[in-house]
């Protein structure tokens, strides 16, 4: 089995607005979390990305753009000589979509990278800024680690949770 960290994306791999990223020139990737991600990949953790996107169900931005933002993000990790391995999103908002598995705090995400990419949930670990991030771990039976928005991860406290 693999294992993998779950990155949460708004204020944990970018720049956090409390709005939505609607255009990529906005979109601004927290370079200095690269480094200990490296460590993890080089370590045998794959990197996915969870994420609400629900400005696409708002009409704010369309999923091309969002996969210009990701292409961006993808870019930048590979540059430092770590992939991405898949980024997944909900596209849904509850004021305009039916109910979905998709969205956190819910666990769907999660679940289908786990058996996507037959990952172990016990050697895995989900960093996200908000309770829903960890929430949505924590269903799908992943340890979760709160950050504050733009906080820098600490190689040394995913591998204590990890540990524990």
């Amino acid at each position: 089995m693999n294992k993998a960290i779950f990155l949460d994306r708004d204020g944990v791999l970018n720049h956090e607005i409390y709005d939505y990223i609607c255009r990529v020139e906005d979109f601004e990737v927290l370079e200095y979390q690269i480094p200990p991600l490296k460590r993890l990949y080089d370590e045998g953790y794959m990197l996915i990305i969870i994420t609400n996107q629900g400005g696409i169900a708002l009409k704010r931005y369309t999923e091309e753009t969002l996969a210009e933002m990701h292409a961006i993000l993808g870019k930048k990790f590979e540059e430092q000589g770590a992939l991405i391995t898949h980024a997944y999103y909900c596209p849904h908002h509850p004021t305009v979509s039916e109910e979905c598995a998709c969205r956190k705090p819910k666990s769907g995400m999660v679940l289908e990278a786990i058996a996507t990419y037959n990952i172990d949930p016990a050697l895995s670990v989900m960093i996200g800024d908000k309770p829903r991030d960890v929430e949505a771990a924590n269903g799908a039976g992943v340890k979760g680690i709160l950050i504050e928005p733009d906080e820098q991860i600490s190689y040394e406290n995913i591998k204590k949770v990890l540990s524990n």
